[in-house]
């Protein structure tokens, strides 16, 4: 990760911290709005009520403050599948999983747009932690539910699927905000939509992962 010009001095002060956080809270506003390629250091200069000369003594270019966020951001969006627990009970661990990514998409709007429009920029400053990190994490995770699987806690199920549906129906709650409060309409789209949302996708992924629901197999 590319640090901040401030940060490679040895002693930081309070100042430079907060000057820091304030640019990065600009530029995700930005970023969020305009993506990568649209975002100017110009915009995020105004946007964090200081000069761009200002600016840059914090972060050279925008690619640093770009990277600086996006780093960060998926960091905290892997937060909740660390804690994906294989000594836990399955279905414990599933929905509180469901439960905290709608949490992250209704808290976290714009660092999920900035996920997005990286991902669909095809990743450019996040490739090799995607195959890195994200993959190693992910099939660590997939090998828990494999697990659960064999032991005939759950149905049995691709678990890199799992996963995938899992991050693309509760990240549409924050990059398709818009389009899911206008349909929902004024009377059902204030932020009793997450807990309705939550209440069905548990039913959607609980429901067919229940062993108990599959057809009982049968001896020749």
């Amino acid at each position: 990760m590319a640090l901040p010009r401030a940060a490679r001095t040895q002693r930081r002060t309070r100042i430079q911290e907060e000057k820091e956080e304030q640019i990065l809270e600009a530029a995700l506003e930005v970023f969020s709005l305009h993506g990568f390629r649209g975002a100017t250091v110009d915009q995020i200069a105004e946007v964090a009520g200081m000069s761009k000369p200002n600016l840059l003594y914090y972060f050279r270019t925008k690619e640093a403050m770009h990277r600086a966020l996006i780093t960060r951001v998926l960091d905290t969006w892997l937060d909740p599948l660390r804690e994906f627990d294989a000594e836990g009970n399955p279905v414990a661990e599933i929905r509180s999983y469901i439960r905290r990514k709608l949490e992250m998409a209704r808290d976290f709007p714009r660092e999920s747009r900035l996920f997005a429009n990286e991902i669909l920029q095809g990743a450019p400053n996040i490739e090799d932690e995607l195959k890195g990190p994200l993959k190693e994490l992910v099939d660590e995770k997939a090998a828990v539910i494999r697990a659960w699987a064999k032991a005939g806690k759950i149905a049995k199920c691709d678990p890199y699927h799992l996963i995938f549906s899992i991050w693309s129906t509760t990240q549409h709650y924050a990059d398709f905000d818009v389009q899911v409060r206008a349909v929902l309409g004024q009377e059902n789209a204030g932020d009793g939509r997450f807990e309705d949302a939550a209440r069905f996708l548990e039913q959607l992924f609980l429901g067919g992962l229940n062993v108990s629901e599959q057809p009982a197999s049968t001896s020749p």
